[in-house]
C-alpha cells in the first residue's frame, strides 16, 4: 500500500462512480453481514470504506454502530457528504489501517472489501492482521473480499496481491475459523468484470 497523497489524488481528482471497484450496492458483503450479525446493534467497521455505499445501506437497514476507516480524507468526506444528516450517526476514521489507533476488543465485525490486496509485503499484513485480531471481539466475524486468482493484477496504478479463498484464510492466520467463501463477479462503471474472492472468518 502506498502513501495517503496516492489515495488523496485519486478521490480528489475522479467521482466516486468513476473508479473500478465502485457499486452501487455491495450486495454480497450485506447479506454476509445480516447472516453474520442480525443483531442491528453490533458495532461494524468497515476498513477502506471510502465511498462506498455500504454505510448507507448499513443504516438504511438499522445498524447503529457504525465505524468507517479510509486513508483518505476525501473520500470521507464524499460520503459524508453523500450522507447529510445521517452521517452524524457514524463514526469516521481517516488513518493509515497499519497504524490507526482503534478500541481494543471492540468491534463484533470487521469488512474489508478491496484494501487488503494492497498489502504486498509480509510486514504490511501481518501488521494488518494484528490490527485485527486486537480490535475484534473474541468470537467476532470478518468478511474481507480482495481480487481472486482470476482478478487484475494492478488497481489504481499499484501492483496486488491475488487470493483464492484457501490462501486468503491462510493470510489471516491461525487464530480464525473459515465460515463461508464465494466468488464474485464485480461489473466495473467501465463495462468490464472483476473477479473477487470473499471469505468469511470468526476469531477463535
Amino acid at each position: 500500500m502506498v502513501s495517503k497523497q496516492h489515495w488523496e489524488r485519486v478521490y480528489q481528482t475522479k467521482a466516486a462512480d468513476a473508479v473500478s471497484w465502485y457499486r452501487e450496492h455491495l450486495d454480497t458483503s450485506l447479506d454476509l453481514i445480516a447472516e453474520a450479525l442480525p443483531d442491528h446493534e453490533a458495532a461494524i467497521i468497515d476498513i477502506g470504506g471510502g465511498e462506498a455505499t455500504l454505510v448507507d445501506d448499513l443504516l438504511a437497514q438499522g445498524y447503529r454502530q457504525l465505524t468507517v476507516l479510509d486513508i483518505s480524507t476525501a473520500a470521507i468526506e464524499v460520503a459524508k457528504q453523500r450522507l447529510g444528516h445521517q452521517a452524524a450517526q457514524v463514526m469516521w476514521l481517516a488513518a493509515d489501517i497499519l497504524q490507526a489507533s482503534l478500541p481494543e476488543q471492540h468491534f463484533d465485525l470487521w469488512h474489508d472489501r478491496a484494501l487488503f490486496h494492497f498489502l504486498t509485503t509480509t510486514e504490511q499484513r501481518a501488521a494488518y492482521v494484528h490490527q485485527l485480531t486486537r480490535a475484534l471481539k473474541p468470537g467476532g466475524h470478518v468478511i474481507i473480499a480482495t481480487f481472486s486468482l482470476q482478478g487484475p493484477e494492478q488497481c489504481s496504478g499499484l501492483d496486488v496481491l491475488r487470493y483464492d479463498a484457501a490462501s486468503l484464510f491462510h493470510a489471516l492466520g491461525p487464530r480464525f475459523d473459515l465460515i463461508d467463501s464465494a466468488l464474485e463477479l464485480h461489473r466495473t462503471p467501465f463495462g468490464t468484470t472483476q473477479s473477487f474472492t470473499y471469505c468469511h472468518c470468526r476469531l477463535a
